[in-house]
């Protein structure tokens, strides 16, 4: 197992990605609720079935929260249906979009309000583990944290040489910079999803503008 991914290395790679991947991905949401929704709905699955959820959500509840927490779960399961796991994933959403409604979706009283402790407060929440947290964190409260997800463990495992099977795994051994800004963030999750769509396997990698990197 590595022992740290230091902060200098991962302004390195983000350097790198911003030199050879000009713009960034960005998260396919308008407000917050969607962006809501794509977190919970995109848990084991493909963002093309996700999309198909949206699409039908979209129309009936235009992503308002008090429009989603009014349809009954029955309703709420076969419109989210397309995304697998419709049963878990409704009540996760349910769980979600209550708590920020019972907060009024003030979200810097609810950073406030929580503090250090916010990251395991949404961990409480139904349904939201440690890569919906963070994307929360990042996204709707902006603030700095590292999305270990799938594409994240597997260019780190190409660069390190360590597999790394678990979100935490990763996510222990990476030290973000002091300097890193909210957007920063938020760039250096969208460069490394951006990138792991098109390269899949060590093949792709090597033949990459990460070919050869040395860390």
């Amino acid at each position: 197992m590595a022992t740290k991914i230091t902060a200098d290395q991962i302004r390195h790679i983000y350097s790198h990605f911003k030199a050879n991947q000009v713009h960034p991905g960005k998260w396919p949401a308008e407000n917050p609720v969607e962006l809501i929704l794509g977190a919970i709905l995109v848990q084991n699955t493909t963002w093309t079935n996700v999309q198909k959820t949206l699409d039908n959500l979209r129309p009936i509840t235009g992503f308002d929260a008090e429009k989603i927490l009014a349809l009954s779960t029955e309703e709420l399961q076969e419109l989210i249906r397309p995304s697998g796991f419709f049963k878990n994933k409704s009540k996760a959403i349910q769980s979600s979009l209550q708590w920020f409604q019972d907060q009024n979706w003030d979200f810097d009283a609810i950073a406030t309000r929580y503090g250090r402790h916010l990251r395991n407060e949404l961990l409480n929440l139904h349904g939201v583990g440690q890569e919906t947290a963070d994307v929360y964190l990042v996204f709707i409260f902006h603030q700095v944290h590292f999305v270990a997800d799938a594409y994240a463990r597997r260019l780190f495992g190409y660069l390190t040489g360590t597999e790394f099977k678990t979100y935490q795994d990763l996510r222990k051994v990476v030290e973000i910079p002091d300097d890193f800004t909210t957007q920063d963030a938020e760039d250096l999750h969208g460069y490394i999803d951006d990138y792991g769509k098109l390269h899949k396997n060590p093949e792709d990698f090597d033949q990459s503008f990460f070919g050869g990197f040395d860390l």
